[in-house]
Order: C-alpha cells, then structure tokens, then sequence
C-alpha cells in the first residue's frame, strides 16, 4: 500500500491517519527479521546468510563511514540490495510534513535565563506550532520540570497549572514564576499515581514536551477521560514503559500482530544529534571495550551467546585495556580469565564495533517507520476519544530527532 500519491510531506489527520498506520504496520511486520535482531549482541545476524553481498558490503566498511550515514541511511544509493529498496519504502512510509508555524509574542525579559540554548529552541518551535479552534484558558505543564514551556506560553487572562515530580524543581519552578510575575501553579505529583486524575479537568489544554513511555500515555488516558478539549504531546522514550512488551493503545494497534520488547521499542531512540568529539571518543572506546569483552566471555564461557554486562562509570575507560576486562570478567563472576593476546583482542573489539555500527544501517532504515507507528497508535487511540488529530512535526531533526507532535481537539 502506497502512503503517498504525489507529495508525501503533509500532516496526516482524519483517514490518513489509519491509512499511513496499516501501510507501515505490513511493512514493520514484513521485515522485522531484518530489524529486531541486534548487531551489537549478534555475531552473525539472521538476514546476512538471505543477504550476503549486502552483509559483506556493510562489514567492509569503516567506523567513520558509519558515523557518516547514522543519522540518514537511506541515503546509502550505492549498497546493494535489499537496501536501496527498502530505504526508498522507509522515506515514503515515514514521510510526515511540518504543521503550521504562527509567530509568538516576544518572550518576557530574562524568560529562557536557566534554560539551555537547545531546550529553549525546542520550547519556542512547539509552542509555534499550537494552534486550536478556541484560545486555551488553563495550560496543564505535564511532567513540567522547571514550567519554562509553560510560563513560555502563558499570557494575559490565562492560567498555568505545572505537575512535576521532583520537589528540586517544584522549588525552582516556583521561585523563577515568582520572578517573573506570573501567576503558575506548581505542584509535586507523581502523575502515574491514582490521584492525579483529581488535578485534570475540562478546562485544561494539557501539554507535554518530551514526557516519557507511560507518563505521556498516562495524560493522554486521563485527558481524554477528564474531557480536556484540547491537548498537545511531543512523545519521547517509547521504551519507559513498566510492562515488558508494548500494548497498543488503540483498536488498530490491538488487530497488528506486531509485538515489541522494550528493546524493540528502543530503536527510535538510538537516533541522536551530533555529539561532540569528546563525547564520541568516549562512546566509542566504551562500545569497542565491551565488544572485545563479549569476544572474550564467549571464549571463556564456551557458550556463544551475548552476556549483558552492567553500566560502568566513565573512570573505567582509564583503566588499561587488560584490568578493563579483568575488572568485568570479576562484575560478572566468570572464572579466572587467564593471559590473553590483549593488544589483538582490543584491535578484535574495534573492528567490530566498525562491522556493528554498519551492520546497524539497516536496523536505522526502520527507526523512523517504527517510531511514526507508535505516534499514530497513539493519534489513532485519540481519535477513538473523539478528537480531531493533527500528526506532524514541530521542528528539524537537527534540533531533536523526537519532532513529531500530536495536537487533538474536541470536534
């Protein structure tokens, strides 16, 4: 099934909604023997004895060509099939356009002071993209830390309501709308717990900007159920969630026979913006680190299966190459490892993370295509509330890679 006829960069609402849904679910289900298993805990993958030239191609390469095409492997027009066919289907079926911008009033003097320069960006893209049939009277900061995005849209005869968790930042956010002069609510609330369906009302416009797994479907549940007539999510985190696979939210995700674990659910967050080189030297030394040990474990277990091992602290990364393993080998109680080749087993643990980070191309063709379906399971299960959905994008990907927005309201 086609998404697009002509041009593919719209905001879905209405039947496309479960139009793009039903063309991404038989493409997700068709090729997950290609997606769900993991180059970092593989050896040798399933697909690759289906794909050899492909495998051999992407295990040729280098690190720094990995690096290059992470963020968009679709743009890979010269590896060898399947590829460039499923890439071409990933930028088709995940295609979303960007809703409409309206300009904000000036922010108040010294608003965005304690924000970072990225947050901020982020805060006035989404809230430029809000944009509902009658002017909201009470703002619901969900999951609110400090309420910048809320004292960000709060304006002359409106109310500000923000729930958060942490009483740091209940403090804070409290004494920066002091500051400022602005009348804002701030409230310690777990919002997952039972009460807070208490603190939700018809009255509110719920927003929420980056609220992860449960605590975004947690509001769009109770704000549907608390007739909230308009709300606005940008979801994050699909895997904080508290079950063990994912439950669909709406009726057409319960009919797929799609199933996803939490590391399923993972995938759509491995996307990221650029890291700095500091950043990278220090994720990729970790990453070949561990490479090399789970070579090693294998060797010493005589069981060739991956070994999960724990996070570590950054100051492991100084420990030589061999006390690095040693150390791990003692964290996981294997029995003694003995002298090893270390030089050669570090240079083993680089090239794979070479060969892993390529291998992961084809993984990243569905990132977007599995995060664009769980975003209209959820603008789906809010259509079955009786709202008018709008799916799009708020912002580049540059800026954050999880843009998507729903915007619901009450017909």
């Amino acid at each position: 099934m086609r998404a697009r006829d002509a041009d593919a960069s719209y905001v879905l609402t209405g039947e496309a909604l479960l139009a793009r849904f039903t063309a991404l679910d038989t493409f997700l289900t068709a090729h997950q023997a290609l997606w769900k298993p993991r180059p970092f805990t593989h050896l040798y993958l399933p697909w690759e004895t289906s794909c050899p030239e492909l495998a051999s191609w992407l295990r040729g390469r280098s690190l720094e060509d990995a690096e290059n095409a992470h963020n968009n492997p679709a743009e890979l027009l010269d590896a060898p099939e399947p590829f460039a066919s499923l890439a071409a289907l990933s930028i088709e079926l995940s295609a979303v356009g960007e809703l409409p911008a309206h300009d904000l009033d000036i922010a108040g003097h010294r608003l965005n002071v304690d924000v970072p320069g990225r947050k901020w960006q982020q805060i006035e893209a989404f809230a430029s993209r809000l944009s509902f049939a009658s002017q909201p009277r009470h703002w619901l900061d969900w999951c609110s830390g400090k309420g910048h995005l809320g004292r960000r849209l709060l304006g002359a005869g409106q109310q500000l309501t923000c729930l958060e968790y942490d009483p740091t930042l209940v403090s804070s956010g409290q004494a920066l709308s002091q500051r400022h002069h602005l009348q804002a609510r701030h409230i310690e609330q777990d919002v997952l717990a039972a009460d807070t369906a208490l603190l939700l009302n018809s009255e509110h416009t719920p927003i929420a900007l980056h609220a992860c797994g449960d605590l975004h479907v947690r509001l769009m549940q109770l704000a549907s159920a608390a007739g909230c007539k308009q709300l606005a999510i940008a979801p994050c985190c699909y895997n904080r969630i508290s079950r063990t696979e994912y439950q669909a939210l709406s009726c057409a995700g319960s009919r797929s026979t799609l199933q996803l674990s939490l590391e399923d659910l993972s995938l759509p967050m491995s996307e990221t913006v650029t890291a700095g080189a500091r950043v990278r030297r220090q994720r990729d030394t970790s990453m070949a680190r561990r490479l090399a040990f789970d070579l090693l474990q294998r060797q010493v277990r005589g069981v060739d299966k991956y070994l999960p091992t724990p996070s570590l602290p950054s100051a492991w990364l100084e420990k030589p190459f061999a006390d690095f393993c040693r150390d791990l080998a003692a964290l996981k109680e294997l029995s003694t490892i003995g002298e090893q080749d270390w030089p050669a087993l570090e240079i083993a643990g680089w090239k794979r993370l070479a060969e892993v980070r390529n291998l992961e191309l084809l993984r990243g063709l569905f990132r977007r295509p599995l995060e664009l379906w769980l975003n209209l399971d959820r603008a789906i299960f809010l259509t079955e509330q009786g709202y008018v959905v709008r799916l799009g994008t708020f912002c580049e990907a540059p800026l954050t890679p999880r843009n998507f927005l729903l915007l619901a309201e009450r017909a």
